[in-house]
């Protein structure tokens, strides 16, 4: 595996972590990663909206920065398969609180406990999880109810708004 190191001075950690997380879709890419083994067209399916040319180049810059490991096996035809690395699992630990923040933000004013069910919160049903379990995972991908890659599969649907860890 090839780490490549992006040029250019970093002012904090926080600009530095935000360099390998930055876009719209790799912590989503994360997330799916987390929750097991994916091939590329399963990652699509797992984080709608995003394209084929999008998840291509995240997937590769993710791969050079040592977070997201790329494995192809000798068959006919070819088959490969995307997991996180270590430090791609040390990541989403670090991303947890942030979900967890997010939640908290999102039932903010609503009189709503994250976890509680409800408009907001479809098919939710509790349960405590962690990041680096692989199971309870979820990031939002703003599509409501229905809209999980793994819908009746045992993996929680996602809701509305930022999700890492439990609900």
């Amino acid at each position: 595996m090839r780490i490549v190191r992006r040029p250019g001075a970093f002012v904090c950690g926080i600009d530095a972590a935000m360099d390998v997380i930055g876009g719209k879709w790799k912590v989503l890419i994360l997330w799916a990663l987390n929750e097991r083994t994916c091939r590329f067209g399963e990652l699509r399916r797992a984080v709608p909206g995003v394209t084929e040319k999008v998840l291509s180049s995240h997937l590769r810059e993710l791969e050079d920065d040592g977070i997201v490991h790329r494995e192809v096996y000798a068959e006919v035809p070819p088959r490969v398969e995307y997991s996180l690395t270590p430090l791609g699992l040390s990541l989403n630990a670090a991303l947890e609180p942030l979900g967890q923040w997010g939640r908290d933000h999102i039932y903010r004013g609503t009189g709503e406990a994250p976890g509680q069910g409800g408009a907001a919160d479809p098919g939710a049903e509790g349960g405590a999880a962690t990041a680096g379990s692989g199971e309870g995972a979820g990031v939002s991908t703003g599509e409501g109810e229905g809209a999980g890659a793994h819908a009746g599969a045992g993996v929680p649907e996602p809701v509305v708004g930022l999700g890492y860890g439990q609900r």
